[in-house]
């Protein structure tokens, strides 16, 4: 079960063959908008060292006009950093920010054992982050925004000490802890209770990887978090069940926001929306950085 969670390689090797087919048939705008970045040379990537030797790559774009506004945008279990050019194209092109995309261990040309569920990814986060400021001029005003698996690596972020130039968080359709949304997969792809698979699992993973299912907490982390957050969740989502964003919004201390996207399944309210959903995240970034 480690291996099939946290390394499913063949899929990850699939996902990354077919990232730009995929997001150009989803999202035909972005085809243009990518070409365009190609001809002047404007999308690029850079590559870090994590403090435990591990390389990690990120694809940034400066925005068209100079400004010190800073999307970093976080994607979701086995996808890579081309499949949230959706978001990116929502921040750059359309509120004119510059963006940072990083590509979380294992995942896209980022190495690592495995998949981390963004607990470990959180750490790298932050340093990205730090990256992101010094890349678009050290004075940044910068807002995290992440979905699905990005989601929760952002709430796990969230609970971190923060820099000054970070302003808010988006999170959508993040699970409350590792624990719950594998035990929510092991009942519902395979009928099986948490006991005693999810205890021997998480057990190895503390093991193997340094971190176990239960700390891996979003619900713990936001928390702990004091800048503004907004929640975004579809209420027919069953892959990370729609109840489980209640929960985070109820621990998450003032200000935050919460958007339940009628009728959008998972990790699709942007694409089932993406008028409301571009008016909605710039209203709320556009509270705390302006």
């Amino acid at each position: 079960m480690l291996n099939f969670s946290l390394a499913p390689d063949a899929k990850i090797l699939s996902k990354d063959a077919d990232s730009y087919p995929f997001m150009y048939g989803n999202y035909p705008f972005l085809h243009p908008w990518v070409d365009s970045l190609r001809q002047v040379d404007a999308l690029k990537d850079t590559f870090i060292i994590n403090p435990h030797g591990i390389q990690l790559h990120a694809y940034y774009v400066a925005a068209p006009e100079p400004t010190n506004k800073t999307a970093v945008i976080v994607h979701g279990y086995t996808d890579n950093a081309i499949r949230m050019f959706m978001i990116g194209y929502l921040y750059n092109r359309d509120l004119g920010f510059n963006i940072l995309l990083p590509e979380l261990q294992h995942q896209g040309e980022s190495e690592g054992r495995a998949i981390q569920m963004g607990w470990k990814d959180r750490l790298d986060v932050l340093q990205w982050m730090n990256i992101a400021n010094e890349i678009f001029g050290d004075s940044t005003q910068m807002v995290v925004h992440g979905i699905s698996m990005g989601g929760a690596t952002t709430m796990m972020v969230s609970g971190e000490q923060q820099q000054p130039f970070v302003k808010c968080f988006v999170e959508d359709c993040g699970y409350t802890s590792v624990w719950d949304e594998f035990s929510h997969e092991l009942k519902s792809s395979f009928g099986l209770p948490p006991f005693p698979l999810m205890y021997t699992t998480s057990w190895l993973c503390e093991k193997k990887y340094g971190w176990n299912f239960k700390e891996a907490s979003s619900l713990k982390q936001v928390a702990k978090c004091k800048l503004p957050m907004m929640f975004i969740h579809g209420d027919k989502d069953t892959y990370v069940p729609t109840w489980m964003v209640h929960p985070l919004y109820e621990a998450k201390p003032e200000p935050k926001e919460l958007w339940i996207v009628p009728g959008a399944t998972h990790a699709v309210s942007y694409q089932e929306n993406q008028q409301e959903y571009t008016d909605k995240v710039r209203e709320f970034v556009g509270r705390y950085i302006h």
